[in-house]
């Protein structure tokens, strides 16, 4: 069974053929993010040339799930200065954006919260040593409503694959699928529950 699904989801991210785990991360009893085994270690330049030739790609096969949240979020403030890989991302390379309404993602203080209709948005690309790249899934969190969702402090967690079919919805279908999301981001819970970007690649340092 576990062999199955490892199959399945390296099929419909794209991984066909890459070296990946065997076995997905358990993380509080739940399945993590299926993780590259071999991540490419990519220079700054180098992981914004692989993401500059797919990022169209990228975008195309993301707007197919129909998000009006996501409409346009590469064009939205980006808080990293290349793409960095990313360990609770599976080991790809990830970029993090975030839309105007979220203005003070990036000077967040401890206690401090996202005004409602915040929309963080993490685009990702797998990048093997043995140089193969692929885009990955766009992990998304949306701050709702005030006790809208109180398991997950009113945050909704979505995962989009790159051909635009949604992964998991904390507000839709398959909403157990991404209930790990928000495990993990307990970790952070007094920065309103949202990691930022590892220091040497925050734009202007």
């Amino acid at each position: 069974m576990m062999n199955g699904l490892v199959k399945l989801c390296a099929t419909v991210m794209g991984l066909s053929g890459l070296i990946v785990a065997v076995a997905l991360a358990q993380e509080n009893g739940r399945d993590a993010h299926l993780a590259i085994e071999n991540p490419a270690d990519l220079s700054k330049e180098d992981a914004r040339q692989h993401y500059r030739a797919l990022r169209k790609q990228m975008d195309r096969g993301y707007a197919t799930a129909h998000l009006d949240q996501l409409m346009n979020y590469q064009n939205w403030p980006l808080f990293n200065d290349a793409p960095y890989l990313s360990a609770t991302h599976g080991q790809r390379y990830v970029n993090s954006y975030a839309n105007r309404m979220a203005h003070n993602y990036g000077t967040l203080q401890p206690g401090e919260k996202l005004p409602v209709g915040s929309v963080l948005a993490k685009d990702s690309m797998t990048a093997t040593a043995e140089g193969r790249v692929h885009p990955g899934a766009l992990f998304v969190m949306e701050k709702l409503p005030e006790g809208t969702s109180p398991d997950t402090a009113d945050w909704r967690y979505v995962m989009v694959m790159p051909d635009g079919s949604l992964f998991g919805d904390t507000m839709g279908d398959r909403a157990g699928a991404v209930a790990y999301c928000h495990d993990c981001h307990e970790a952070v819970a007094d920065r309103d529950y949202t990691f930022f970007v590892p220091e040497d690649y925050r734009v202007g340092n």
